[in-house]
């Protein structure tokens, strides 16, 4: 097979353009392919003397289909590669995103026809682009591709990335939450992080705030997506969901109501709340997919660690057995569980039967926690304050001392 290889003498587009087109008519026969090959040279050159790369780029373009198909990964990369480069020498940024527009389309046509290379090449021409916007479309581009082709193990490196990227963007709202809900989808397909793909679709109901409730209601579905994921999540403990909007609309929704009350007893209640829930809604439940064993030993350690913010630091064991409705030998099995999955930091007194809690995770984090912080915050610089003030006082009767004795010495 014939390989493209760009020399230094001769500008590479030309030998791609006629590499490309006799590829394109190769079937049509000597007297048909050669004027059209012609034709197409032609064309092409006369946009390199005029500087219409947009129009180059789309010449070039009209055969991509064909170039996939026939031939190998190498030569299409090396093909693209001429194509892409165009890109370098527009001269506005809305050339420039038209351009990426136009490239970045054509690749992602057939996402599942060798996807690797296809994602390969987008990264390639993500790389030669200088404009935010230009470079903000065509990683969406990547983004649905890898999810489409189904090779999002090629992109998800670059998700720790998103918050430096986002500052070389400054897109708009309606932009990052389209961003954050394809990296979770992205992330919730490649199953490589659960907790990620749920700090994406939190990242993303965020953004809802203030708006009508038609705007409001586009995230429905992933609200209730979010709580499903948290509730099912058997190492995530905490979260800030009851205080987006978007969650928040679905109190009263006629359909997620119990979704929503679901996702209260879980971050504001206790093991019994959970058991008279399941009991009047476990259909509800297995519709989306909830183990009924899963949600108690979930929500046991939650109400360990809710006993542990409440209980003025000592737990006593029988608390713990009535609240966790488990046998007297287990109690201290739930605490280890509980400081292994490092909810709280604890001792356990078994003289006494108590357990004495020294640091407990908070299951929300919201308003009255903060002003809980603050709290704590303004006693510790009191009590600072307080301390520096003692010392210097020391200090101001200790000198005054010393002063003392050196006189009397004299």
């Amino acid at each position: 097979m014939t390989t493209v290889v760009p020399t230094s003498e001769e500008d590479p587009v030309l030998p791609v353009v006629r590499f490309t087109a006799e590829l394109s008519w190769a079937d049509a026969g000597p007297e048909v392919a050669e004027p059209q090959v012609t034709r197409l040279c032609m064309e092409a050159q006369e946009c390199m003397v005029m500087g219409r790369w947009l129009d180059l780029a789309s010449l070039m373009l009209t055969s991509a289909d064909i170039v996939f198909s026939k031939v190998s990964d190498k030569d299409l990369e090396c093909i693209f590669t001429v194509i892409c480069n165009l890109v370098s020498k527009l001269q506005t940024p809305n050339e420039e995103l038209e351009a990426a527009k136009l490239i970045s389309t054509k690749i992602t046509q057939q996402p599942t026809d060798k996807p690797a290379i296809r994602l390969k090449i987008l990264f390639n021409l993500y790389n030669l682009l200088e404009g935010p916007d230009s470079q903000f479309f065509v990683y969406m581009q990547a983004l649905n591709l890898a999810l489409n082709g189904k090779v999002t193990d090629h992109i998800v490196p670059s998700f720790k990335k998103i918050d430096s990227f986002l500052k070389e963007w400054n897109v708009g709202v309606k932009d990052q939450r389209n961003l954050f809900l394809t990296v979770a989808n992205v992330l919730k397909e490649n199953k490589s992080s659960g907790k990620d793909s749920f700090r994406f679709l939190t990242k993303y109901l965020a953004t809802f705030s203030g708006e009508d409730s038609y705007v409001m209601s586009e995230a429905k579905e992933e609200a209730v997506r979010a709580i499903i994921e948290f509730v099912k999540a058997p190492d995530t403990f905490q979260c800030d969901l009851l205080d987006m909007p978007a969650v928040g609309q679905l109190e009263k929704d006629a359909k997620y109501a119990l979704v929503y009350q679901l996702l209260n007893i879980f971050l504001t209640q206790r093991l019994d709340a959970y058991l008279e829930f399941q009991a009047a809604n476990s259909t509800l439940l297995k519709s989306y997919g909830l183990v009924h064993e899963d949600c108690i030993t979930k929500m046991r350690l939650m109400s360990l660690v809710d006993l542990g913010c409440n209980e003025s630091g000592q737990i006593p064991y029988t608390l713990i057995k009535d609240t966790l409705r488990i046998n007297d030998d287990e109690v201290e099995l739930w605490v280890v569980k509980a400081i292994t999955a490092k909810l709280i930091d604890c001792k356990m007194d078994q003289m006494n039967q108590v357990v004495i809690v020294s640091r407990c995770t908070e299951r929300l984090f919201g308003h009255q926690q903060w002003h809980a912080l603050r709290s704590k915050l303004a006693s510790w610089r009191g009590n600072v304050a307080s301390l520096i003030s003692t010392i210097q006082a020391n200090k101001v009767v200790e000198e005054g001392s010393q002063a003392m004795q050196g006189m009397a010495i004299r």
